[in-house]
């Protein structure tokens, strides 16, 4: 039996018949983590807004409405709970306002309702590792053997948004709460990393500034759920960061997409930092301008900020992204199980199905 084998049967026997209830499990890396709750006999419970689409959820997993925004039935929700998993988050905004709302107001609002149940053992934050900040060197990455104290340096209004909802959450919960600081996570479902999907299908992908290869650590979102799952057991403490185990940069990792959609050659545009400056500031200002104009009409407000903003070129314009899982494998046992060739071939496949691609 390999550790991560072993762990792996740790984590499902510790999971079996626990009262789990998740935030953000209707999104991508919900529809990877949920199954395997499941599959681990968990009793898994997905709180969903009013109007959220939960025709796509597990058979099995129950549905409690509430809003982390606003905290409405977040308390009824959590009774009886045992274990709380917090992915929902705000992933683009239009500024740092967006990101304190959704963000750092979720947390508060469930800081003040699982204080309400001292029965709720274990409270895992899906965090970020734009919490901890950019990186190009491995041996000072976040995480790395012999830097386990590097100060959190975040760079973008999301980055600043995550920290401080870990910093809410670890004052109220001490001891209950874990993070994880997942890099980059792929995979099926995805929207977030679909504009590049669809440009390297075309042969094109960019990497942010020339004469740099800005390295990047990622990870597949099922062993991205495979770390959650671990975070949950006993044995858990502290902040803990994933990742796939392998050196990678933005040009590999695109390419990597490339060979996933049977293409040969990948043109990688090493596009000057000046310029794409300037095309973030052009999204930006045209997503609020949507927005401004919805709110004047009375209408609906667009459901997401532009994928490329002011704030996504803030971490662009850092020279990497780099981060080291050595603390969750060596004290949980967590093993990788998808390579990235393995893990964009099923991204590609999952976007297929969709038609997406």
């Amino acid at each position: 039996m390999t550790a991560a084998t072993d762990a792996s049967r740790r984590a499902a026997a510790y999971l079996a018949g626990k009262r789990v209830l998740v935030t953000g499990g209707t999104g991508f890396l919900g529809g990877h983590l949920l199954p395997q709750l499941l599959a681990a006999g968990a009793e898994v419970t997905c709180l969903a807004r009013q109007g959220s689409d939960v025709s796509r959820l597990p058979s099995g997993v129950a549905v409690a409405r509430g809003d982390c925004a606003t905290g409405e039935g977040l308390a009824e929700a959590m009774a009886g709970q045992e274990i709380c998993i917090h992915m929902a988050a705000l992933l683009f905004g239009l500024g740092w306002q967006d990101y304190l709302r959704a963000n750092g107001r979720a947390a508060a609002q469930l800081a003040r309702a699982a204080q309400q149940y001292p029965t709720l053992r274990r409270f895992v934050l899906v965090s970020s590792l734009a919490a901890a900040g950019p990186a190009d060197d491995p041996a000072k990455a976040p995480g790395s053997p012999g830097c386990p104290d590097i100060p959190c340096r975040p760079v973008s209004a999301y980055g600043w948004s995550k920290l401080l909802g870990e910093e809410i959450l670890g004052r109220a919960l001490g001891d209950r709460l874990v993070v994880l600081r997942p890099p980059i996570i792929y995979g099926s479902g995805d929207k977030g990393l679909l504009p590049v999907f669809k440009g390297v299908a075309r042969g094109v992908a960019v990497s942010p500034g020339m004469f740099r290869s800005f390295p990047v650590s990622v990870i597949h979102a099922d062993d991205a759920a495979q770390g959650i799952l671990l975070a949950c057991g006993p044995e858990a403490g502290g902040t803990y960061y994933l990742d796939d185990g392998e050196r990678h940069d933005m040009a590999s990792f695109c390419r990597a997409m490339g060979k996933a959609l049977g293409r040969e050659r990948v043109h990688i545009l090493h596009l000057p930092l000046p310029l794409m400056a300037v095309t973030a500031a052009l999204a930006s200002g045209a997503g609020a301008a949507a927005a401004r104009f919805a709110r004047l009409c009375g209408l609906p407000a667009p459901r997401r900020a532009p994928n490329w903003n002011l704030d996504k070129y803030r971490e662009a314009r850092a020279p990497g992204w780099l981060c080291n899982a050595r603390r969750i494998r060596e004290e949980l046992g967590f093993a990788p199980r998808m390579n990235l060739e393995a893990g964009m071939a099923e991204a590609v496949a999952g976007y297929r199905r969709e038609g997406w691609l």
